[in-house]
């Protein structure tokens, strides 16, 4: 990797450590589709090269969010090993699919993500009376991890609503929380792309070490916005990554 490719690559990190800071993720979300239009990856290379930076952007945005939010590690521990479980099959579908298919499926995904969203921030959702009991966290951790084995991302964002709409959480708890299941789940995820050798380490490495100066900035960032203003603006963002992995799949 030559200079001016290195420090563009440490730039994009930063944005992108901001960008997860500021929604509870990692950053790949955003990652993947720029790593396929710029950088002119393969979709599951892009999917893998993301995850050398999103365990590093987790594992910090988690600590920063509990300390705002504390909540039981045991929770954390319940999601995680749902997450862990489900992850390393979706992650080994993902490495045997045809990118094209995979990316097109993405881009789908994100929509519906955008769409959720969007309604989300357009109108006052009452939390639920009485949240599901707490022996289901496990469940919410698998269908994460599912998501973030095949998309390399997702496993938070699915997380988030679920803990919002079906535990009775606040948001920024919500999103704090989810975390605690995408670090296990972008961790198994990586050795598993790595195994298969879809990780590009220079671009990954780079990625992490420009999102690790910004992430902490993002996540006091998330605390100051109406938290109707953040949804619509990661709707937008989702929308946006969306439409640009689409044409780039059929391009």
């Amino acid at each position: 990797m030559d200079l001016l490719l290195l420090f563009a690559t440490l730039l994009l990190g930063a944005l992108l450590g901001a960008v997860g800071g500021l929604f509870g993720i990692g950053g790949g979300i955003i990652a993947i589709p720029l790593l396929v239009l710029a950088y002119h990856q393969p979709q599951a290379l892009a999917q893998g090269t993301a995850l050398v930076m999103i365990v590093p952007n987790v594992l910090l945005a988690f600590w920063r969010y509990r300390q705002r939010h504390p909540f039981p590690l045991r929770t954390a521990l319940a999601m995680g090993t749902g997450a862990m479980l489900a992850t390393y099959p979706a992650a080994r579908l993902a490495v045997a699919l045809d990118q094209q298919r995979l990316q097109q499926v993405f881009a789908a995904f994100l929509l519906w993500l955008a769409y959720y969203f969007w309604r989300q921030g357009r109108r006052a959702q009452p939390q639920a009376a009485q949240g599901w009991p707490q022996r289901y966290l496990p469940a919410v951790g698998v269908l994460g991890g599912a998501c973030g084995g095949l998309f390399s991302v997702g496993s938070g964002i699915i997380a988030a609503p679920l803990l919002v709409r079906g535990f009775g959480l606040p948001q920024a708890v919500a999103q704090g929380m989810a975390l605690a299941l995408v670090v296990p789940s972008a961790l198994v995820a990586l050795l598993t792309y790595a195994g298969a050798g879809q990780v590009q380490w220079a671009t990954g490495i780079a990625l992490a070490v420009g999102g690790l100066s910004t992430i902490s900035w993002g996540v006091a960032l998330a605390h100051r916005l109406p938290e109707a203003r953040l949804k619509q603006c990661f709707a937008a963002m989702l929308l946006l990554t969306a439409l640009l992995l689409w044409c780039s799949s059929v391009a």
